[in-house]
């Protein structure tokens, strides 16, 4: 883990999206934040020291899925699929809901982990992201503690290396390099796909990986904007509200990740959020761990 030493700072502060902004200072205390994505290695000694089960591993609660019934009850989570489409045609046409996917078989039940203990954990839902960390003592960071890591103890840029855009001769992250959902060349040496932990350049921190390869949840509820006098009650507390997706609680998902490109995505910034459904795991979706320091 790396010590992030607290302080105020603008989060928000490069808003390029409705939801990240406005712009406001923000305190954080001092905490310890882990180098890099939690990896499969990790995640499978915390499985058997406890014997958890995910929630992907689990069948749907018939009585929180009203309607759904049989075969769509059983254990899946959503899987990157790739599409010749344009953006246009919308999420549908690159992702699917695969029965047998999980932490073990991140693209369905004939995929594996085995010798991929260095790739960072998906298909992990918040809750058992929140379960790793309390197994270990620690927490998962507020939304305010992440994006203060990622700016790099440094005054906001737009990127986590500066106002540079990606260097496509000497990647910076692993995003998408391409026009996204159809083209990815590849040019950062994983082809629409998760990279090991650790492989790309540091931040100011000392962190890896603060941008791109898989989103990150934070513990914070999602809210659509900053703003603390938001009728909605700004980012933080105990409630959550997506207006594109009412209805269902979401938690606030940060730095972007592989399937993110400048032409659609473009969220592997500090200052950009997205929604994380909290009881679904996903292909891109990881998570780090935090733990605070008392006084």
């Amino acid at each position: 883990m790396i010590l992030i030493k607290g302080g105020e700072f603008q989060m928000g502060a490069r808003p390029m999206h409705a939801e990240e902004g406005p712009p406001r200072a923000i305190k954080v205390g001092d905490f310890w934040m882990d180098e890099t994505e939690v990896t499969n290695g990790d995640f499978a000694r915390f499985i058997k020291a406890t014997g958890y089960v995910t929630e992907a591993e689990r069948p749907l609660d018939p009585k929180a899925y009203p309607g759904v019934t049989g075969e769509d009850l059983e254990p899946s989570a959503i899987v990157f699929v790739g599409s010749a489409e344009n953006v246009e045609a919308g999420p549908g046409a690159w992702w699917r809901v695969v029965r047998g996917a999980n932490w073990r078989h991140p693209q369905g039940p004939d995929s594996s982990i085995d010798g991929l203990d260095h790739l960072p954990v998906v298909q992990i839902g918040w809750e058992d992201a929140m379960a790793y960390a309390k197994w270990l003592g620690r927490d998962l960071p507020t939304e305010a503690e992440w994006e203060y890591a990622a700016q790099g103890g440094k005054p906001a840029t737009r990127f986590v290396w500066g106002d540079a855009p990606l260097n496509e001769a000497n990647p910076q992250a692993n995003v998408w390099q391409g026009t996204f959902p159809g083209f990815d060349s590849g040019g950062d040496g994983y082809k629409a796909q998760v990279a090991p932990v650790g492989c790309f350049p540091v931040n100011g921190l000392g962190l890896h990986d603060m941008a791109g390869n898989v989103w990150e949840w934070t513990r914070d509820w999602y809210r659509p904007n900053l703003d603390p006098k938001d009728p909605n009650g700004g980012p933080t507390g105990d409630l959550s509200m997506d207006p594109g997706d009412p209805g269902v609680r979401k938690h606030v998902i940060k730095g972007g990740s592989f399937l993110c490109a400048p032409n659609y995505c473009f969220r592997y910034r500090p200052a950009a959020r997205e929604p994380g459904p909290t009881d679904t795991g996903e292909s891109h979706i990881g998570f780090r761990t935090v733990l605070r320091l008392k006084g």
